[in-house]
């Protein structure tokens, strides 16, 4: 028997596999080094480190296309750029109607400066701010208003899904390009792929509406970029008077993912009239040009336009990765530190790290009044469960937690001694603070918080306590959901 050529093929085959376990080695040890050397918090780390070595391959892959903050050179390049241009044109042409220390209250003083420090984005006076808490009232009213509009129409939403009352925004906005009007559409193209999928987008685009796709997605972009960052602002600017935002995305909550069996959605916006407006006009000119690489103007403060509307003092508060040194996560953590005596949130997503839960625990031991209003179901069964990983050190320290049973409470909102008011697009989670481009606008004025307080409470009677004891008696299969959960909660 010639036992040659089986030597030579166990020889070839032994190399093979030593060679195959080296480069796995390698590549498992690179990527692990590569997660510690990046210094990201602890608990992401770990998450990672524990993905890697429990399932490798998939963990390597994961890690690799989501795991790292890569925007694309040419967004970087472009980021650079305009944010010369924003901080030149902040400090030339945003001049009038700036607050200074001596002219807001006391209590809002030190979130104020934080945001100054890192966005340069000053908080304006002179504004009026309308909140609408109907998804139909704002719905009809987006439609009335671009019906009305004489030059521009500026919309930046997460999630564009046709139906229902969402067509009139959509058939208002092919009348106005028709007539004119300069029309520019900017949805996120995870969250409206639907959309950008539909024969709706085309007939915009026939129309004259300008429609653009937001950090797209793709096999071949994931070696240049990260496909997990997106574009989670609702904005709407209408002409130089009027702009919109909050947490609704351009989707009538009757015909939006009714499979889910969740209920409706519940939103609100605020309607914004005043020198605030110059501001978020700007913000929709920047993402424009991340996305397009075409320069809208920044507008000048001209005497007839973004005039004093009313007496409430605005801050806006833009936030995302590489947006600048001001997260929206770190205005959190001030805004909840120095609470005083009631703090009442509102939020669908409540993925906390281990900051701003240690935050909420230690404002409820001093005595604060913590509550968090949550909505009874979700659309994510991970978030879910990862969500209530939290809830039972928060309980014993005496927060309180309400599930709301009147739908998929969406809102974002945040009223800190019942007169300081923080509504936008932030979830509290992760994703939003570290990975989503946001919005926020912090109000510092005593009559629209109590309105938006009003609102949340108007949620609390549509909402049932969490009971400690009730919580505690939870079944060892959900105790054990929880945990699991909790902890891949750092890449949620």
């Amino acid at each position: 028997m010639d036992t040659s050529l089986f030597t030579t093929n166990w020889s070839d085959n032994s190399l093979y596999v030593g060679l195959t376990a080296f480069i796995y080695i390698t590549l498992v040890i690179l990527t692990s080094l590569s997660v510690l050397i990046k210094r990201k918090p602890i608990g992401v780390s770990l998450a990672w480190l524990l993905l890697i070595y429990a399932l490798p391959m998939v963990g390597m892959i994961s890690y690799y296309i989501f795991g790292q903050l890569n925007l694309g050179k040419k967004r970087k390049k472009r980021r650079l750029e305009m944010a010369g241009l924003f901080k030149t044109w902040l400090a030339d042409e945003v001049t009038e109607h700036r607050l200074s220390d001596q002219q807001i209250s006391s209590a809002v003083t030190s979130i104020k400066h934080f945001v100054e420090f890192g966005s340069q984005m000053p908080m304006m006076a002179g504004n009026k701010l309308t909140l609408l808490s109907s998804t139909d009232v704002i719905l009809t009213e987006l439609a009335d208003c671009i019906e009305q509009a004489r030059h521009s129409c500026y919309l930046m939403f997460y999630i564009c899904s046709g139906g229902g009352l969402a067509n009139n925004i959509l058939d208002a906005l092919m009348r106005a390009a028709r007539r004119g009007v300069s029309c520019k559409l900017l949805f996120d193209s995870v969250g409206s792929h639907d959309f950008f999928n539909s024969t709706e987008s085309q007939r915009l685009r026939g129309a004259g509406v300008e429609v653009c796709e937001a950090l797209p997605v793709g096999t071949f972009r994931l070696l240049f970029q990260r496909q997990d960052l997106r574009l989670h602002r609702k904005l709407v600017c209408i002409d130089d008077h009027v702009a919109y935002t909050g947490s609704m995305n351009l989707v009538d909550p009757a015909f939006f993912k009714k499979e889910k069996n969740i209920g409706q959605w519940v939103d609100m916006m605020v309607r914004c009239e005043g020198p605030i407006v110059q501001l978020m006009k700007s913000l929709f000119v920047w993402d424009w040009y991340l996305e397009t690489n075409v320069k809208l103007p920044f507008q000048k403060l001209y005497a007839d336009s973004f005039a004093i509307a009313g007496d409430q003092n605005v801050q806006l508060i833009p936030s995302g990765p590489e947006f600048g040194e001001a997260s929206i996560y770190q205005v959190l953590l001030i805004a909840i530190y120095e609470a005083k005596y009631s703090l009442v949130l509102t939020t669908p997503y409540f993925v906390p790290d281990e900051s701003l839960h240690e935050a909420l625990k230690v404002a409820a031991l001093r005595g604060v009044d913590v509550k968090v209003i949550l909505p009874a179901k979700n659309d994510s069964f991970m978030v879910d469960y990862a969500s209530r990983a939290f809830f039972e050190e928060l309980l014993v320290a005496g927060v309180k937690i309400y599930k709301f049973h009147g739908g998929l409470l969406h809102s974002k909102s945040i009223v800190i001694d019942e007169k300081i008011a923080l509504l936008g697009t932030v979830n509290l989670d992760r994703r939003s603070f570290w990975l989503n481009f946001e919005m926020t606008m912090l109000v510092d004025n005593d009559f629209f918080a109590d309105e938006l307080l009003q609102l949340q409470m108007r949620y609390l009677l549509l909402s049932d306590p969490l009971i400690l004891e009730d919580w505690q008696k939870r079944s060892y299969h959900k105790r054990l959901l929880e945990s699991v959960m909790y902890l891949f909660s750092p890449l949620l």
